[in-house]
């Protein structure tokens, strides 16, 4: 009788899962839809009551909800420093010191693309760095595409930090604290950004040689004498009207952007320090950053209001999240299609399966979302190594850091579509160009993740 029980379990485990996964390659239904009604259509059909399915709710919520007040607060935190144009200086500096050289252009592509997406944010890294740098692209006759790739790049490693969209769906998947689950990750992030700077370097040259070729050839003309200044000039002036053009209007004072810039490491350090939740430290931040920065109770609603629907989605798409996790841990589904998978698979692949799923990680990126990698594969990936004694923290880090590299590189990525409009380039070959880099850095970073002992 309880081996009946367990099967149907895994059965129903199993459909629920890959009815999600089905519908979100097939963007049937929205990540919110399908994680909250299929739960629970499921649950009722395994044959739990609703008293039961209440009490996994309620869990699953309670499980997510901390993660979710974060991403709130984060999201708006850092939509306020956007919209001030905290990081536009050093852009502006990136942009003037790389003086035309095609190597330097791509290692200042590679640092304002690390600072960019610092607001966790995709859409708003593109949105800054593909216009600010595509001129000075055009100018040096550079690839779009290499412009494309570093900016993935950059952005896939520095989205590692606890408010952005992988972290915090790995953390809450095996229950993780954020700020415990985030602090590994900082030397792994460290050691990316360097061999970011190298391979920047390298493509750089490659660039420089094939622009070499192509004027040699007679395809094109090089001009010595490019306008860096210009460049960075107009790039000041678009986010400047882009400032004047909104309704609410910042504060403009002597020592206001340093106020910030202090603002923006006290939060951070409280956080990381541990003396406060992340979703304490980037509530106090908004509460302080707003009034800072905005005169009047109209252009600080404004500002919240302006940010809300990035931060409403996300914080939507976790909570739906917890409803998914919370029906399948506390049913034991989880647990079944675990030991299933076990009984099945041969005995040398299970304590590596964590290390296998994530060398594959960024094609997966091509086949499937970020929300049914995390939320569908990880759950089951997690239950099979803990039988082998693998922490869940482990299971995590090998398929966030063998899948975040591929974020950029994946259609099923909105801010990628939005980067490949603004860059006038075309997907098909933005994913010929940049796929093996993008997979073959992943798997390079797995490497040193391992050997220095975060997996």
């Amino acid at each position: 009788m309880q081996g009946d029980i367990s099967i149907w379990l895994t059965i129903v485990g199993l459909v629920i899962i890959f009815s999600i996964v089905g519908l979100l390659i097939s963007n049937k239904v929205s990540p919110i839809v399908g994680m909250i009604i299929i739960p629970i259509i499921g649950a009722l059909i395994a044959g739990f009551g609703f008293q039961e399915i209440a009490v996994f709710l309620e869990k699953g919520s309670a499980q997510v909800m901390g993660v979710v007040i974060m991403f709130i607060f984060a999201i708006l935190y850092f939509g306020i420093m956007q919209d001030i144009g905290l990081f536009n200086p050093f852009i502006r500096f990136m942009i003037v010191i790389t003086r035309g050289n095609v190597v330097i252009v791509a290692i200042a592509t590679a640092l304002i693309g690390m600072i960019a997406q610092l607001d966790g944010a995709g859409a708003s890294t593109f949105l800054l760095c593909i216009p600010a740098l595509l001129p000075l692209y055009k100018e040096l006759h550079m690839s779009r595409y290499l412009l494309l790739l570093l900016v993935a790049l950059s952005a896939g490693v520095i989205n590692m930090i606890p408010w952005g969209g992988p972290t915090a769906r790995a953390a809450t998947v095996i229950e993780a604290d954020l700020i415990e689950y985030y602090l590994p990750l900082i030397p792994v992030q460290a050691i990316g950004a360097g061999l970011i700077i190298l391979l920047a370097v390298l493509l750089g040259f490659r660039e420089k040689r094939r622009i070499a070729k192509r004027a040699a050839a007679g395809e094109i003309q090089l001009s010595n004498n490019v306008n860096i200044h210009a460049i960075a000039d107009q790039f000041m002036l678009r986010q400047n009207e882009e400032r004047a053009q909104a309704k609410e209007q910042p504060r403009s004072y002597k020592g206001l952007s340093w106020m910030n810039l202090i603002l923006t490491i006290a939060v951070l350090s409280t956080m990381m320090s541990g003396l406060l939740a992340p979703q304490y430290a980037f509530m106090i931040g908004v509460a302080i950053a707003l009034p800072l920065n905005y005169k009047g109770v109209d252009s600080q609603m404004e500002r919240v209001k302006a940010h809300a629907p990035n931060a409403l989605m996300m914080a939507a798409v976790i909570l739906a999240a917890g409803v998914f996790l919370g029906v399948l841990n506390e049913s034991d589904m989880l647990k079944q299609i675990a030991l299933a998978a076990i009984a099945i698979m041969p005995g040398f692949v299970v304590p590596y399966v964590h290390i296998i799923v994530g060398i594959f990680g960024v094609p997966m990126d091509l086949l499937t979302s970020t929300d049914a990698y995390y939320f569908a594969l990880l759950p089951i990936v997690e239950q099979i190594a803990t039988t082998q004694g693998v922490a869940a923290t482990s299971t995590a880090y090998a398929m966030m850091i063998g899948n975040i590299i591929g974020t950029f590189v994946s259609p099923f990525s909105p801010a990628l579509w939005l980067g490949i409009g603004l860059a006038s380039a075309n997907m098909g070959k933005h994913i010929k160009y940049s796929f093996f880099w993008l997979w073959g850095f992943s798997i390079v970073l797995l490497g040193f993740a391992i050997l220095i002992g975060v997996i």
